[in-house]
């Protein structure tokens, strides 16, 4: 009896061999066909199909060649198919929210993926995943697994790989010579594209906000070392509060107070709150306002590195003197509250207020009585809301505000018409107004003995499907208004340290988060260096209070 050598038995069923190089062209051209349509849609926009089959074609060249060579050094006979796993069930995710909201996947929107806390992410797995992933990814993965591959000795591997490198690498200058006026031209007048192109898109900004995570590693630079008391803090004055409620993905465009064909805040319009009508604000996503609004930097000069490496406003008014807490109903402070005092509404709250482990924004104000009766000095109390985070609007706000019918109750916003999401926005934006308005009437309580601001400012706005966008993060240059004009409103205690008539004649100009800095500052009276009068908001508004 005789058995074949291992070399010439039969090959297994369904098996399909093949090199490291033609495993991963074959990934590059499926992901050139299967998950890139936006981004050959958008690059021949406006152009005849006929005229333009040709650069398509070169397109497709283009990023199949620009993948193989992204990959190509990280895909040896071992780790090329567990790696090749991983990019296909990540393309699939990708591809599946890119289509669903039309976001870009810059490196701001994936800082903002990373940040997404478990109650965020778990409200975006919803069914209309399902298909994307048995497409994109079982399918796939599935021929990954009958697939075998070649061994090659390391010199001939070495060769090979070195040839088809350099063959990629020929593809793609040779497209961009071959198309290089049209290519130019699309790159100069849509720079943003580049963030259409899957798996390269996530993949670059993955190894972006790595790097920069990396360099802003390791101690803050110290903000403000000059910062001090100003000449109206003295002994035994009235406790002044300053409480800034940072907002979430609240639009100018659906709030009441700003003209809105929806009274969408009726609370706040029965109270003396100074509404500014024109406020842009630093960014489109929390993971790029929150550090912003908090520098001193803004998006006049804003340098990403600079501000997430440096201390940030809070830490300013805490060296002069200022009592600072926040305190989080949101995803954290994104860095802006390190080594300060904090808490969440989770833990400070009744538990009716936060059903499922997700606090409703009522919650930010427990306790806020009790600390009012026996605050001292100058203090400054961030809350940070969760507002109208989508896609489950109809999770921010209790039965009770569902004023706006019918809404939309599902986190998938395609399975529900614009009117619905609108509503179920419009219903968050109700329950902001009354969490605003309850707050002032807290502080009012309290102004016999407690000289107390309020000031609100969303973080970003919001897409509610005007040309096929929504939620928010777009790439800040080819953003729409509606995800950055945000709302803000000022109320301050009557006959306190702002004149509130003054400052309503400065809200009908523009204004943006580049002003909270020297507004704060200005509130609190504390000096440094930093300080722009010009800025402040509240320049020339302040009065000065004997003890």
């Amino acid at each position: 009896m005789t058995t074949k050598p291992i070399a010439d038995a039969e090959p297994e069923r369904w098996t399909i061999r093949a090199s490291s190089e033609t495993l991963l062209l074959a990934a590059s051209v499926f992901w050139a066909l299967a998950v890139n349509q936006r981004f050959f849609a958008s690059a021949v926009a406006g152009q005849n199909l006929g005229s333009s089959i040709g650069f398509i074609a070169a397109l497709g060249a283009a990023l199949v060649a620009l993948h193989f060579l992204l990959l190509a050094p990280f895909m040896t006979r071992l780790t090329i198919k567990p790696l090749l796993a991983l990019v296909l069930v990540a393309t699939a995710f990708a591809a599946h929210y890119m289509d669903e909201f039309g976001i870009y996947l810059d490196p701001s929107m994936l800082r903002n993926v990373m940040r997404t806390d478990v109650g965020e992410a778990r409200e975006l797995f919803t069914a209309s995943l399902v298909p994307d992933l048995l497409l994109l990814a079982v399918l796939p993965l599935l021929v990954l697994w009958r697939v075998r591959v070649v061994r090659r000795g390391w010199a001939q591997a070495l060769g090979v790989r070195i040839a088809a490198i350099g063959l990629a690498a020929a593809v793609l200058v040779g497209v961009v010579v071959a198309q290089y006026q049209p290519l130019a031209s699309l790159m100069r007048n849509q720079h943003e594209l580049r963030y259409l192109v899957t798996p390269a898109n996530y993949l670059w900004s993955l190894a972006s906000v790595a790097g920069r995570e990396a360099r802003a590693a390791g101690p803050k630079r110290t903000l403000g070392a000059d910062a001090r008391p100003g000449p109206s803090w003295r002994t035994g004055e009235r406790p002044k509060v300053v409480v800034f409620v940072v907002g979430e993905t609240a639009r100018a465009a659906n709030w009441g107070l700003g003209g809105y064909a929806r009274q969408t805040t009726p609370e706040l319009a029965a109270l003396q709150v100074v509404n500014f009508r024109d406020v842009t604000s630093c960014g489109t996503n929390t993971e790029v306002s929150v550090p912003c609004m908090f520098s001193a930097l803004g998006r006049r000069h804003y340098d990403e590195s600079t501000i997430r490496g440096s201390e940030s406003l809070l830490h300013v008014l805490a060296r002069a003197g200022v009592g600072v807490r926040w305190r989080d109903n949101q995803a954290g402070c994104k860095g802006v509250c390190d080594g300060l005092p904090t808490e969440t509404a989770a833990a400070v709250a009744p538990k009716a207020l936060c059903p499922d482990g997700r606090c409703l924004d009522d919650a930010l104000l427990s306790g806020l009585d009790g600390w009012l009766e026996q605050v001292q000095g100058r203090q400054l109390l961030v809350l940070h809301q969760l507002g109208n985070h989508g896609p489950a609007y109809s999770r921010r706000y209790p039965p009770a505000f569902e004023r706006f019918k019918p809404a939309c109750q599902d986190e998938d916003l395609r399975h529900c018409s614009r009117q619905e999401i609108v509503n179920a926005y419009d219903n968050a934006v109700l329950y902001t107004d009354h969490v605003l308005a309850t707050l002032v009437r807290t502080l009012q309580a309290h102004a016999d003995r407690v000289d107390a601001t309020l000031v609100y400012v969303s973080d970003h706005g919001e897409s509610l499907g005007e040309n096929n966008f929504y939620l928010h993060g777009l790439p800040w240059p080819i953003a729409p208004a509606e995800q950055k004009k945000v709302p803000m409103i000022v109320w301050s205690t009557a006959d306190g340290t702002l004149d509130t008539a003054c400052l309503a004649r400065r809200a009908a100009q523009p204004a943006s988060h580049d002003n909270l800095f020297h507004l704060m500052l200005g509130l609190l009276d504390v000096q440094t260096s930093l300080y722009e009068p010009a800025m402040d908001l509240g320049a020339g508004c302040r009065r000065e209070l004997t003890p």
